[in-house]
Parts: structure tokens; sequence; C-alpha cells
């Protein structure tokens, strides 16, 4: 069993809660947690359950349950505890209650107080539009050859994610690597203030969550918020080629330093291998880098920037970026019959525009086609994207484009008016049966989409061999 990482009177004690011990011992003995977990399935045993209130299920109802797979207490709301009988049930199995006002507010308080153990880890935070967890993944890559790095997981990077990823670190941890994700108003600056970074970037300023957000202004405003906390010796990382890079630079507490390719004397020349990534010449040395497209570039250019913070040797920068592979649909190559870009985690207009940028600039025998579905969450700005989404279509190289989805209906719009032919429909198996007919083997094909079109759906019968039988 994995050791205690604190008591829960200990942790009642440091966030201000009440703590209910219906332990064998009475709790006189501070028996403490070894994870964290606000799923009742994915409980551990010796974990601390929170239970969460949610829009569809609240947490306290599956209390009892947590209890069954071994948690060995509970942070719950005082004033659900006589509605969900909370009290009996822990006096029962003999579990542990931690009783706060809100269990969200709760599990973030916590995972500060936890950080605060730790106080010789150097904490890295990454913000921004797109491109944060690979420049995550890079920089983890990058440190972890020359320090003991912890990172978040996937992309566990919101108000609950990244409390839950704190809980990762141990005291063997030099550096923690944490991605800072927003989908609301004030969640940046809540989640840094449970990180309180020690060097914090920002990859860049886009449409991302507009629809949540309001306005780019407001998301610059809001991202920034990463930097609030720094200190004066602390460092606050801003693209220089960003239209809000002043803006983001004004008024810091810590340390602005400006990071892109144009700014890195080491950087000595960049050479694409298309598909295949490219091959970076730094500081007298030749780097393999697998990830392709520009954007991953600048990905690696941050991932960069903040190794030299920590700082790391060049060594260290060369190792780490030959180490890096694609992530899951962000731009992920698959080969077969057809060779698919799966581009699909997430889209913005910002990464639609430098994905058709790329495929567009990729020499190719075969033919080039486009799937391009919704980008979601951008709200009253959702028109006129699809729309200036629909004229980088017209004018790509695609031999045929395919739409998906409702809100791309005004890039169809856009795509008739050019003459260009299409094929659009908002039900996926039409889509897959569109695409099967049509696709010949050698075909290039993009796949472009929000993460809730799931456009991945497609790419098995894209690359699967051909039955001839």
């Amino acid at each position: 069993m994995n050791a205690d990482l604190m008591g829960f009177a200990e942790l009642s004690r440091s966030i201000g809660a009440r703590l209910l011990s219906f332990s064998a011992d009475g709790g006189h003995q501070d028996r403490g947690f070894s994870s964290v977990s606000i799923d009742s399935r994915n409980v551990k045993e010796g974990a601390l359950f929170v239970a969460l209130t949610g829009t569809l299920n609240d947490g306290h109802s599956f209390v009892h349950a947590a209890f069954n797979a071994g948690a060995r207490g509970a942070m719950v709301e005082s004033s659900k505890l006589d509605s969900f009988n909370l009290a009996a049930i822990a006096q029962k199995t003999g579990k542990e209650l931690i009783a706060v006002e809100n269990t969200l507010k709760g599990l973030q308080d916590s995972a500060r107080v936890y950080l605060e153990k730790f106080p010789k880890l150097l904490k890295i935070g990454i913000t921004g539009s797109s491109g944060k967890t690979t420049t995550k993944e890079i920089a983890a890559a990058i440190i972890s050859t020359e320090k003991n790095t912890v990172m978040n997981k996937g992309n566990l990077n919101s108000e609950t994610g990244l409390p839950l990823s704190v809980f990762e670190v141990r005291p063997h941890h030099e550096v923690g690597v944490f991605e800072l994700g927003m989908n609301r108003k004030g969640e940046i600056a809540e989640i840094t203030a449970v990180l309180k970074p020690n060097i914090a970037l920002i990859t860049n300023i886009g449409h991302a969550h507009i629809g949540n957000i309001g306005s780019m202004q407001a998301i610059a405003e809001e991202k920034k918020n990463i930097f609030s906390l720094l200190a004066d010796n602390d460092a606050a990382l801003i693209p220089n080629d960003d239209e809000y890079c002043d803006f983001l630079a004004d008024g810091l507490g810590g340390r602005a330093r400006f990071y892109g390719a144009g700014l890195f004397t080491e950087l000595e020349g960049v050479h694409s291998l298309g598909l295949e990534g490219s091959e970076i010449s730094w500081a007298g040395e030749n780097i393999r880098f697998a990830l392709p497209g520009k954007h991953s570039l600048d990905d690696a250019m941050a991932a960069i920037a903040i190794a030299r913070e920590v700082p790391v040797s060049s060594s260290a920068i060369k190792r780490g970026l030959e180490n890096v592979k694609p992530l899951f649909g962000r731009l992920e190559i698959l080969k077969g019959r057809t060779t698919v870009i799966q581009d699909c985690y997430n889209a913005n207009p910002e990464s639609a525009q430098k994905v058709l940028e790329f495929c567009d600039s990729l020499d190719w025998n075969g033919r080039k086609l486009y799937v391009a579905a919704d980008m979601l969450e951008l709200g009253k700005d959702s028109l006129p994207a699809h729309s200036h989404i629909g004229s980088l279509l017209a004018e790509s190289k695609a031999d045929m484009i395919f739409l998906f989805g409702e809100e791309i209906r005004s890039a169809a719009q856009c795509l008739k008016n050019k003459g260009r032919p299409f094929f659009h429909t908002d039900n996926i198996l039409e889509l897959s049966a569109a695409l099967d007919s049509y696709v010949q083997t050698g075909d290039l094909v993009l796949l472009k989409g929000s993460r809730g079109c799931a456009l991945e759906r497609l790419s098995g019968m894209l690359t699967e061999a051909v039955n001839v039988s």
C-alpha cells in the first residue's frame, strides 16, 4: 500500500474544516489517506473520496460506494450531512468525514496545503488557448532527462484535474510541470492559487472557449492570471509574436521573459521533414523532432524557454526533443490504406488554420481529402469563425472536402459560393459511408474538429486494409 500523503486531522486543521472521526481508535491516531479521488469507481484502498456536486450527479450519493471500494474517508459538504445520512454511513463503516462548506473549494484548498509540504519543488505552470498539453509534454520530456519530474497526466488541467494532479507530487520530485486549463471565468485564478508557480508560461491567446468567456481581450485577461502570484524572482514567459504580448507583460510581479524562435541564439535552423516532423539545428547539434507542423515547433520553442529557466543543459534539450512522441488526436499520423492526420482532440480557428496550412504545404503523390467538423464553444463567434474556415478550405489544396456538424454549415455555404466540391452531414454514419466510398489507397486524409465531434471514429475505417476477396 502507498504511504499516506497526509493525515485527516492535519488536513482538516489546515483548511479550517470539521473532522468527524468514526475510526476504531476514535480519531486519537491521525490516520491518513494515500490518494484522492472524485469518482467512486476509481477509488483505491486508503483513498480520500471528495464528494463533488455536479450538474447531473451529486457525489454525496456515492460516499457509501466509495467506502465500500476502500476509501478511508470522504470530504463532504456540511449542509448535506443530514440529507444524505452521511454520519450514520461513516459510523457504520468506521470511516472519517471532513466537512466543508464547498467540496470543490475544499479539494482545491487541500491540494494547496499538500503542495506546501514541498517547498523545494520548482513549480511550472502552462496555459494558453492551444498547444499547452503538447508544450507540457515536451517540457517534461526535456527536464526529466536531468531532474526528477512530475506532471499532470493527460489533460487533467481543470478546476478539479489540477488539484488531483498535485497529489501526485512526492518527496523525491524536484520539478513539477502542470498544465492549467480554462472553461469559465475565474478558473485560471482559482487553480493558480493552488499551484503558485515559480515559472509560468502562456502559449498563445486564441478563440478557444470564447463562447464561455466573451471576447479575446477577456480571454487574455483570464490567461494572464497565471502570472498573478509570481514572486520577484519568478519568471513569466510570454510569446513575443502574440498580439497580446504587451498586455500580458504589463504590471507583472515576476520577471517578464519573452520567447520565440527568433529570440534563441542557439537555434541555427529548422528543416521540415513533412509528416516525419522536423530536423532542428540547436547549439551545434542536429535534433530529430518527431512532431510535424509549425505549431508543433512553436510548442517546442515554448518548452525550450521553460527548460532554460529551470535550467537544464543543451544536451537535455536534445535528448528531450528526440524522446517526444505524438499525443492522441494532436497531429497524430496513422498509416494504412490511407494516411490519416488525426488532429481532432480540439479545434479553434487558430489551430484549424495552422493544420490546413500544414497539409497544404505537404508534397503528396495521392489526393488530399480534408474532413472538417464543428469548432465548439465559440458562442456568438461561431458563425464568422466557421465562415472563415470555409474560405480557407475553399482556397486550400484539398481535392475533396467533407464537413461534419451543424455549426460548420456556414463553411458549407462558403464552399458552395466558391464552386468547390464538398459533402456535408451531421450524421457520423453518413459521413463514414461517404468517405468509405470515396477514398482510394494512397490518399491523405485530414481529420480536424472539436473533441465533442469524435472524428477519430473514422480512423479505423480509413486505415484498414481493403478486402479484395
